[in-house]
């Protein structure tokens, strides 16, 4: 069940009963772990989430001790599933579409709330069987999205017009011309059409 207002969100990580978890220090790795599991038509694993933009959004400390002790806490969290030509795939942070950030369209989806040192989506919550996605329009100025670069750190670059910013459980974007793909960092490749989807409560972290 994704968060509601006024109920604990997680439980210790010590009543959980599903196996070892998969130790990953990058959101990279998180999404290697759930494809893998995906693939094989099997359950995802809990991940011991030590670092990456998702640890950063559920306040993980970084800290293997803690996350092995007896105040870890196990957290569910939600996944993205995408569609990109056709083919499956998923990530557990984010997915940015763009051929420049200082040009043309960009496309992200946020399922946490930092994409590195920015804080693209301030409302994002990993839990709320939502994504956050942003799309800023081909015709945004460079001089506008210098301006709105500066703001990313902090959280302030929007609104804007230019941003056009959605929550959404699904969404179908066309690209044209095809922009690059990256999911929680590591690139795809050029991708025309997009169907994208949360899949709530599909992973366990353990910080």
């Amino acid at each position: 069940m994704t968060i509601e207002k006024g109920r604990a969100w997680g439980r210790p990580a010590r009543e959980l009963d599903a196996g070892p978890a998969v130790e990953v220090h990058t959101d990279a790795e998180a999404r290697a772990v759930v494809e893998e599991a995906r693939r094989a038509n099997d359950p995802v694993p809990p991940v011991l989430l030590l670092g990456g933009d998702l640890a950063r959004t559920v306040g993980a400390t970084g800290d293997p001790a803690h996350a092995t002790g007896p105040e870890a806490l196990a957290l569910p969290c939600d996944i993205g599933s995408v569609l990109l030509d056709g083919r499956q795939h998923w990530f557990v942070a984010h997915l940015v579409a763009r051929r420049s950030w200082w040009r043309g369209r960009v496309f992200v989806g946020m399922n946490a709330q930092f994409l590195g040192r920015w804080d693209v989506a301030p409302r994002s919550h990993p839990n709320d069987g939502r994504l956050d996605v942003l799309d800023v329009d081909a015709s945004m100025s460079l001089t506008q999205r210098w301006k709105a670069y500066r703001r990313l750190p902090t959280g302030t670059h929007v609104p804007h017009p230019a941003i056009h910013v959605t929550r959404v459980a699904a969404l179908q974007a066309t690209f044209g011309p095809p922009l690059d793909v990256w999911l929680d960092g590591t690139p795809t490749g050029p991708v025309r059409n997009l169907s994208l989807r949360v899949e709530p409560d599909a992973l366990t972290v353990i910080i």
